[in-house]
Parts: C-alpha cells; structure tokens; sequence
C-alpha cells in the first residue's frame, strides 16, 4: 500500500509528462536527427549526411546578415513593446471615463488573427490604392517619400520599419495586460507610505512600481522574446522576406529552405532552436530574474 501511495502522484503528473514528451522533446529530436540526414525534397530519407547540411547552410551568402537582422527584430520589438506596455499599463490602470470599452477595444489586435492583420497591413500599404498611401497623398508627402508608385514594403529601408510596427502592434496586448495584471498585486499602503514620505510621481514609480511590477515584465518580455523570435505570419504574408533576403529573418529562411533542402531546413531549425535559448539565458542573466526585489 505504501507503494502504491508513493507512486500515486504519477496519475496527476504522468498525463502532462507524456504530452510534454510528445508534443515538445519528441519533435526536438526528430529535428535534431533530421539535420544530419540527406533527405530529398519530397521527404523521402536517402541516408546520412554527417554535417554536410551545416556546412552547407553556413556557407549560404545571406546566413550571417539575416542571423543579424534576426537578433535586432526581436531587440527592436520587444524593447518598443515593453516600453509602450508599461505607458498603457499604467494608463488603464487609472480611473477614467469608459476605461472599461478602452480595455475590451485594446484586446482587438490581441484577439484578430496575426495573418489576417498582416494582410490587411499589407493591403493598407498598397503603392497604387493603400489607404496609407492616399493619406500620404493628402498630406502632401508623396514626393517626400518616394512618389505615387513608391512601395513602402520593396525596399528593406522602409520595410522593416513597417514590419516592426505590425510586430508591436500585435504584440502590445497581451504584454500590457500582463503589465495590469502584475500592478494590481502592488499593494496600495506602499504608495501611501510612499506619498507620506514626500516622494513625487517618477520617483514612486522609478523606486517602487518597476521594482515590484519586475515579475510580470520578466515572463511578459521572456515570452515576447520566443515569440517574435518564432514570428512568422507577419514577415512571410507582407514580403516574404524580400526583396531578396533583405527582410528575412532564421525563421523566414528556414521556411525557405525546406521547398528545396529539407536536412539544411533542418539544420536551419536547430540553429533558430539554439538562438531562442542563447537570447532566452541572456535575457534571463540581465534581468536577474531570480534576485528578490529588496
């Protein structure tokens, strides 16, 4: 019996182990494997490939910019949304008229499908009928920025601006309501006493707001980070990464490569794999997750 009674918390977490090992350390391996095998492109395993499929994908002219391009994405985006967060964090966290219908109207973006608002950008950004290049139009800055014809998403220089403000654009809900979220466990006798003490506005939230909202800005970033890192909706249905490789991130690379190389496709995804977890321990090391906040 005392057996049995040891062994009954794997019938609570036995489930959750098996789906975990399934759906996450299963694929991992598969792709791992994967990345040494020479693997024709309609998937058919023709043998081992050794680290050919690495050397292959390492010697491609665009490997090292678009590695780059990917680390300032996920910086660029992040960093815009955490800071445009914690301005709508604590601005929905006041009191004021219909805040209610402005917090269900911030869910929008959040609750749309990532694709379809990338389409929708894209059709906003049409040269010839894009509403935002009739609002150019009207404002007189057409020839400022390239002419009637100019196509914001064919050139990198104005591309990428573009795709970071989709990016952020999506990503700004669910971070600022994880934001809320962690200022409604302050406790409001801090800012009393706070205010009692004489600090002012900045200080009280430079000293004790960000101090104590660290915890939920970690995991939001955290997430942020693997997520945009991953991001593949928004580059993909707005340029497919070009014109050429000039707007393409591992992931959008990685897409690529599997129409013609399925192993270097592979060994592509473990290397986008290693990226997610060398910025996630960087993120974690600067952040200093685990220090409790004095």
């Amino acid at each position: 019996m005392r057996r049995l009674r040891a062994l009954e918390p794997l019938a609570w977490v036995g489930p959750a182990v098996v789906l975990i090992a399934l759906v996450v350390l299963w694929p991992v391996i598969e792709m791992i494997r994967s990345s040494f095998l020479k693997i024709s492109r309609f998937g058919v395993v023709q043998g081992s490939n050794g680290f050919a499929n690495y050397d292959k994908l390492f010697g491609e002219k665009d490997f090292a910019d678009i590695m780059v391009r990917s680390v300032i994405w996920v910086v660029a985006v992040v960093a815009f949304t955490v800071l445009i967060s914690l301005a709508l964090a604590q601005l929905f966290n006041q009191r004021f008229p219909l805040r209610k219908l402005a917090r269900w109207a911030l869910i929008a973006p959040w609750a749309a499908s990532v694709l379809m608002t990338a389409i929708i950008f894209k059709w906003m950004l049409d040269p010839e009928v894009g509403v935002i290049n009739q609002i150019r139009l009207k404002l007189g800055l057409i020839d400022a920025m390239g002419g009637a014809s100019a196509d914001q998403l064919g050139d990198a220089s104005t591309a990428m601006p573009w795709l970071v403000f989709v990016a952020v654009f999506v990503s700004v809900p669910f971070t600022t309501y994880a934001l809320l979220a962690g200022l409604a466990t302050i406790p409001a006798d801090v800012y009393e006493a706070a205010t009692m003490d004489g600090a002012g506005r900045f200080r009280t939230y430079w000293s004790i707001t960000l101090p104590l909202l660290r915890p939920a800005l970690t995991v939001a970033a955290l997430i942020n980070v693997m997520n945009v890192f991953n991001s593949f909706p928004i580059i993909w249905a707005m340029t497919h990464g070009q014109p050429g490789y000039s707007t393409a991130t591992s992931t959008i690379l990685m897409f690529i490569l599997k129409g013609s190389n399925i192993g270097e496709s592979a060994a592509m995804s473990v290397v986008n794999f290693g990226m997610v977890i060398v910025l996630t321990v960087i993120f974690l090391k600067v952040s200093r997750w685990n220090k409790e906040v004095a």
